[in-house]
């Protein structure tokens, strides 16, 4: 699958993440039996995808897990890197859950770039209810790497 967007101006095109290579990704990974199997796509140069927590990804009773639900929004942070032809780490991540997500409640997942260093990328993600609310938001900074395994 290959995916077209548009970088500074320039249409480009890039592969989607490989089925084999990530299948078994907990996050995205569409193999993987028990995994989230997050399906992220690029729009105005922004990492999106959709989410709904079911009963098996609750804390307490019908509450979505604060843990899976960062590891949704750093799943984004890293997507939308990948989107931009960036191969990278989240060095460090903070987040604020601003409302309680319940299972059986779809969110909005979307993730940006804020600022790019030679070594760092600053990004900003969100989880939004299907109403709009902001459910969480999330900042980090990603480390660049040229790791040929990622």
């Amino acid at each position: 699958m290959r995916a077209c967007s548009l970088l500074d101006g320039k249409r480009i095109t890039m592969k989607i993440a490989s089925r084999d290579k990530y299948n078994l990704c907990f996050a995205c990974g569409q193999e993987n039996p028990i995994g989230l199997k997050l399906e992220f796509r690029f729009e105005d140069g922004k990492a999106k995808a959709e989410f709904t927590p079911g009963p098996h990804h609750q804390s307490w009773n019908g509450v979505f897990h604060g843990g899976l639900l960062a590891l949704c929004l750093d799943e984004a942070f890293g997507y939308v890197l990948y989107f931009q032809g960036i191969k990278g780490m989240t060095a460090k991540m903070e987040m604020r859950i601003r409302q309680t997500i319940r299972t059986g409640q779809r969110i909005l997942l979307t993730a940006e770039v804020k600022k790019k260093t030679r070594k760092l990328i600053e990004t900003y993600a969100k989880a939004e209810l299907e109403d709009g609310t902001l459910a969480a938001e999330a900042t980090a900074s990603m480390y660049i790497t040229n790791q040929e395994s990622i």
